[in-house]
């Protein structure tokens, strides 16, 4: 009989399941697709029905059920945190305290209770067993289980879980052994989100934005971080100065004393973003990369691995990736797609199977990953979409392949933008072709185009390539597989453009002005790109499509943002992505076969009320 393990990750953020399958994930969902609340961090119910109908299961067919934390060791490290900075901890106490003694301290009869409740669920005491990892051993599991290589370093680097901040571990076949770690209130990911909060966005949302914008300044507070914050030693280890910080002890991430030092309060956020919000953003992404290289170099030297697997909520800094990939010590890198919480319930189920029933890795020897692109969510076939469309009153064709293809090409062409729904649903917070919204890298209108017209967002904010595999390295400085947009790198020399005295004079916003390259619709300020390679073998109508608009263009990429507005979750199902449509400004979408243009759909009176309805990131 096959033995089928449910990982779950709730209570914190990004809620999510996973089913595993002797050792094959099956399926991945985060519960704010289904919810429509960004990051929500509820019992993930929506998301777990939705594995075990991929699977073909119900609860009762559930062999175990992993949690990807361990609440009382997490409850532990609060206590004594809060004794540690008596009495000025006591706010934060009190606020913490109820929701820990009505739930979180008693989650396993919490999660049972949730589980019972689930359709077609056996009585509580008929549940399959329920386990605990802990935080980094998730993180690492979903790292190093499901990469490509028999034997790897793995480093995670995130806020907080139980302790651990950072943790190094080398994996060997089914074996994950934990090296040494750095403990809480020391963490990277915190010091990345105390800027974050600092420059006006929001913790544990806008840490990307704050990476988008870090090209447009200059590094004028590195040296004052790493004086005053930071001790960083050779090796990469560190430790902060937590007069500086208020999120040990306090509601706030940052102090008086930080706010002193960078001369001024936080910014207020959707209030203007200066120079100094360029320049705290560009000190403080120098200092992560210094980190991660140093820590890279030093894990290279103690194991001898010459792959590294990342996981963790700074592994998902591609910039930092992309430094490591191409100055760092190792021969290659895989980084988890859903690198944050949502990928603790991949780990937690994969370190069941593994590590807990002793179970061998299959598939490593290929070279390849397990994670069949991160396409592991739920998917639409033309005939659930032609009923719904018929009962929208929405028009549309239908068409084959060799038909719609080109014509999607013509339409990028003359710069429409299209929302591109097709195949199972992305796992991760990267829209990889699956739920896409895609554009002409080559139009010079099309970043302002998309960020003001359609995502509804700030206007620095870059957009990402969807290049073919095969065509990577002759447009950009880099070699071999990106498939996850967890890589940055260098526009490739040939295809830049020329700058004058004038264009190189201009400071912040105004450096978007100048095209870049040949393709200014993904070239960041600093010749740099977010690269997502895409694969024939896991998503051949994507490549398909991008090769189709490289024929007639000489073009080999295409534009690809997530298929949302600013606030929204990636759309999950078609009622999702037609509402998204008719609401935005894009000129096409295509569900599946069925392609609807903007102007033949019904008049939909203007309203923009509904903008109210997702919370800013």
């Amino acid at each position: 009989m096959p033995v089928h393990i449910l990982g779950l990750s709730a209570y914190y953020h990004d809620s999510a399941a996973c089913l595993v399958r002797d050792g094959e994930i099956l399926a991945a969902v985060q519960q704010e697709r289904f919810s429509r609340i960004k990051h929500d961090a509820r019992f993930p119910a929506d998301a777990i029905r939705t594995c075990l109908d991929l699977g073909g299961i119900g609860v009762g067919d559930l062999d175990h059920v992993v949690f990807y934390d361990k609440p009382l060791v997490k409850f532990e490290r609060l206590l004594e945190t809060y004794l540690a900075y008596a009495p000025r901890g006591l706010p934060s106490f009190l606020k913490a305290m109820p929701v820990w003694l009505g739930e979180k301290l008693f989650l396993k009869d919490l999660l049972r209770r949730e589980l019972t409740a689930l359709p077609g669920a056996p009585a509580k005491d008929a549940l399959p067993p329920l386990k605990f990892a802990s935080h980094h051993q998730s993180h690492a599991a979903s790292a190093f289980f499901p990469s490509p290589y028999e034997r790897a370093a793995v480093l995670c680097m995130d806020g907080v879980g139980e302790w651990a901040t950072t943790s190094v571990w080398l994996g060997e076949g089914n074996r994950l052994t934990p090296q040494w770690e750095i403990q809480f209130p020391h963490s990277l990911g915190l010091l990345y989100s105390a800027f974050t909060y600092y420059t006006g966005f929001k913790v544990n949302s806008g840490e990307y934005k704050l990476m988008g914008l870090a090209p447009y300044g200059e590094p004028r507070y590195q040296d004052l971080i790493l004086e005053h914050l930071l001790a960083l030693k050779d090796d990469g280890t560190f430790r902060m100065d937590m007069r500086y910080f208020n999120y040990a002890n306090g509601l706030t991430m940052t102090s008086r004393a930080f706010d002193k030092l960078f001369g001024g309060p936080p910014r207020k956020p959707e209030s203007p973003i200066t120079q100094r919000e360029m320049d705290l953003a560009a000190s403080i992404q120098a200092v992560t990369e210094e980190v991660v290289l140093r820590l890279g170099r030093t894990v290279h030297r103690e194991l001898g691995a010459e792959q590294l697997c990342l996981a963790g909520g700074v592994a998902l800094n591609c910039v930092a990736n992309g430094r490591l990939k191409r100055e760092g010590p190792f021969r290659d890198i895989w980084v988890q797609p859903a690198a944050g919480d949502a990928g603790g319930a991949l780990g937690a189920a994969l370190s069941v199977w593994h590590e807990y029933l002793g179970q061998p890795r299959n598939g490593a020897e290929t070279g390849r990953d397990r994670m069949r692109g991160a396409y592991l969510g739920q998917a639409h076939d033309n005939a659930e979409i032609e009923a719904f469309l018929a009962e929208q009153g929405a028009p549309y064709r239908r068409l084959d392949d060799d038909t719609l293809m080109p014509e999607l090409a013509g339409l990028l062409d003359a710069g429409q933008v299209i929302g591109w729904f097709q195949g199972p649903m992305e796992f991760g917070p990267r829209a990889l072709g699956g739920r896409s919204i895609i554009g002409d890298p080559r139009n010079r209108e099309m970043q302002s185009t998309m960020n003001l017209k359609i995502k509804y967002r700030e206007s620095f904010r870059p957009f990402a390539p969807a290049v073919l595999a095969e065509e990577v390295s002759s447009w950009f400085e880099h070699q071999g597989p990106s498939p996850y947009m967890l890589m940055v790198a260098p526009v490739a020399a040939s295809r830049r453009l020329p700058m004058d005295p004038a264009q190189h004079a201009l400071f912040g916003i105004d450096q978007l002005k100048v095209p870049r390259s040949k393709v200014p619709a993904i070239t960041h300020v600093d010749y740099s790109a977010r690269l997502q390679t895409v694969h024939a073998e896991t998503n051949p109508r994507f490549h398909r499509l991008i090769a189709t608009f490289a024929d007639r263009t000489g073009c080999p990429m295409v534009v690809n943002t997530s298929f949302n507005v600013r606030g929204e979750p990636i759309v999950a199902t078609p009622a999702d992505a037609y509402r998204c449509f008719m609401r935005t400004e894009m000129d096409a979408l295509v569900l599946e076969n069925c392609l609807l243009l903007k102007p033949e759909q019904p008049a939909v009176a203007r309203d923009d009320a509904w903008q109210q309805e997702f919370e800013l990131d």
